[in-house]
């Protein structure tokens, strides 16, 4: 691994830990107007990072198929959507400010599983940095250092309000200071070490490239319809999280194509 691909992979996990360290200097829980706000923005980037930096590659990968260029990138967002609605059915889960867990037999407490839920929300986003990477070090793929550093750019700042998410709640809850922060950067630990797997198993997931960008594609718009989008829609004052979803989508958009 060079040191743009180090650098890339290690990226998110600093927007993590960033948004982690909001548990030191701010004293109360983020008000439910924040997280939605930060909500829209996070699903923003994650729609326009599945569209320009995973989906719309794919296609072009697979121009030698003639009309039928857009069909791995059918497959593999169906396996996407697909791979993330089985593990949302077998690991318990919580929404954002949901009383009832989904954890029917009541063995987790609400915080574990919060974390839990974060931690499947992350696991698309470490597999598209990773397969991005492996792409571009490939040299095959056509895939520019420009164009994976936006993606990792994007999801670091999408990790940003995610950190202070999963912190500050913690510590409302009665956790240390310290140990809120250690969460929520764990939390987050799951993108780093599936993009360095992925990136491990180059050599068998390039000939697959097309199929395999737009799986992480399906499982990323997964997590933005099934979670982020009813939680943006929560309450009054949906139209601030609509607005933030739009901030997100655009600057995720302007990164990929300024630096592709």
């Amino acid at each position: 691994m060079n040191a743009d691909a180090f650098i890339g992979v290690i990226i998110p996990l600093i927007g993590t830990a960033a948004g982690s360290v909001c548990v030191f200097f701010m004293k109360k829980e983020l008000s439910r107007l924040v997280q939605r706000s930060l909500t829209g923005f996070a699903a923003g980037v994650m729609v326009a990072a599945s569209v320009w930096s995973l989906i719309i590659p794919a296609i072009e990968q697979s121009q030698p198929m003639g009309n039928l260029a857009f069909l791995p990138a059918v497959i593999g967002f169906w396996g996407g959507i697909l791979f993330l609605l089985m593990l949302d059915h077998i690991i318990p889960h919580l929404h954002m400010n949901a009383e009832k867990a989904g954890d029917p037999k009541g063995r987790l407490s609400k915080t574990i599983i919060m974390v839990l839920a974060v931690t499947l929300h992350n696991i698309p986003e470490g597999m598209a940095v990773g397969i991005v990477y492996a792409g571009y070090l490939s040299g095959s793929a056509e895939i520019t250092a420009g164009e994976a550093l936006a993606l990792s750019l994007g999801i670091a700042i999408q990790n940003f309000p995610e950190g202070a998410i999963i912190s500050m709640p913690l510590h409302a809850q009665g956790r240390s200071k310290s140990r809120s922060f250690f969460d929520g950067v764990l939390s987050g630990a799951v993108e780093p070490v599936g993009a360095v797997v992925t990136i491990m198993l180059a050599g068998f997931f390039i000939p697959a490239m097309p199929y395999l960008l737009s799986f992480a594609a399906g499982a990323m718009m997964y997590v933005v319809v099934e979670k982020l989008i009813p939680e943006i829609n929560e309450g009054k004052h949906s139209d601030l999280g609509v607005i933030m979803f739009a901030v997100g989508f655009t600057l995720m958009m302007a990164l990929d194509v300024g630096l592709g």
